[in-house]
């Protein structure tokens, strides 16, 4: 009886050294540093612009009190001291040597240039970190802010990450995201302008209020056709006393079904050239905060019905741009 190859020995896409069928993290990591790495979510402290009145209050209707930090270190704590308790925990755990610190929670560009200066110093000074990465928002870049990051890229690998999260302005508005597409275009074209060697990685997430499948499509496509170097994926949580729960519990939004977020993120996959490296396909929501949908608590799973559907499919990434 002849023997039937594994999926990896028989997977087209070219950027994969295993089953996974789109360009991951991991391999990207491995390619680059030559082994794995975990990655540090810290919080320095930071506000939002939507939050501090900057470009409006509130906040994003989706946003945790952390600010999408709920996995990072506290903010009352200095970055060296979070990077260690969480480097520790880590290396009980996995045979990790080298780290990827990530200034995670709220928006990171947004403060005054010296205190910027000051946090990211303390993120370079960071020992056995292979990169930085660093997440903000397109209205906290601006000339000043893209010239400092360069200078921060020409002495460690460096990636910023950009919350877009749709490229619709109608979306925007409903979730007071309370800035524009056209100023996303204007904050990466400042980034590319101020060094080639800035990493761009943008944060797209599925199921806003308002948005069906083509539009979660446009925005994919929109972003593939950029030729950033990365793209995570999130879905849509409703989270604990957020102006989402209140919608979500008076009946004014309805989360995805798990089978359409698995065939929505396999579309979007094929509309982003194989070179783009996927960060994430989905993201973690804090247990105890979840109200919806309960279905995303089960990750591992939901990885592995994208890769199932991608295989059953005779799908891959960027299939549709060839």
């Amino acid at each position: 009886m002849s023997r039937r190859p594994p999926q990896r020995e028989t997977n087209p896409f070219p950027f994969s050294d295993s089953n996974k069928r789109y360009h991951t993290f991991d391999y990207y990591l491995r390619k680059r540093y030559g082994e794995k790495c975990a990655v540090i979510p810290l919080d320095a402290g930071f506000s939002c612009p939507n939050i501090d009145g900057t470009r409006g209050v509130g906040g994003c209707i989706y946003c945790s009190g952390r600010g999408s930090g709920d996995f990072a270190g506290s903010p009352t704590e200095p970055l060296a001291l979070q990077y260690a308790r969480q480097r520790a925990a880590i290396a009980s755990k996995w045979n990790c040597r080298r780290f990827l610190p990530y200034l995670q929670a709220h928006t990171n560009t947004h403060a005054p240039i010296e205190r910027l200066q000051r946090v990211f110093a303390e993120l370079s000074a960071l020992p056995d970190a292979a990169a930085l990465h660093i997440a903000t928002r397109a209205d906290a870049i601006d000339r000043e802010r893209a010239e400092l990051l360069a200078r921060l890229a020409e002495e460690s690998d460096l990636t910023v990450e950009l919350g877009l999260q749709s490229i619709h302005d109608e979306t925007a508005r409903r979730i007071n995201r309370c800035h524009t597409y056209a100023e996303f275009l204007e904050a990466v074209e400042l980034l590319r302008a101020a060094s080639e060697r800035i990493r761009i990685c943008v944060h797209l997430i599925n199921g806003l209020p308002g948005e069906g499948r083509e539009e979660m499509l446009a925005s994919a496509r929109a972003v593939g056709a950029l030729g950033v170097d990365e793209v995570k994926f999130h879905l849509l949580y409703v989270l604990r006393k957020t102006p989402l729960a209140e919608l979500y519990l008076h009946g004014g939004y309805t989360p995805m079904t798990e089978a359409e977020y698995v065939e929505t993120v396999a579309l979007q996959l094929e509309l982003l050239p194989p070179e783009t490296v996927i960060g994430r396909l989905t993201g973690d929501a804090p247990r105890a905060e979840l109200l919806a949908p309960l279905w995303s608590l089960r990750k591992m799973p939901i990885q592995n019905a994208i890769d199932r559907h991608l295989f059953e499919s005779g799908s891959m990434q960027g299939k549709a741009l060839t």
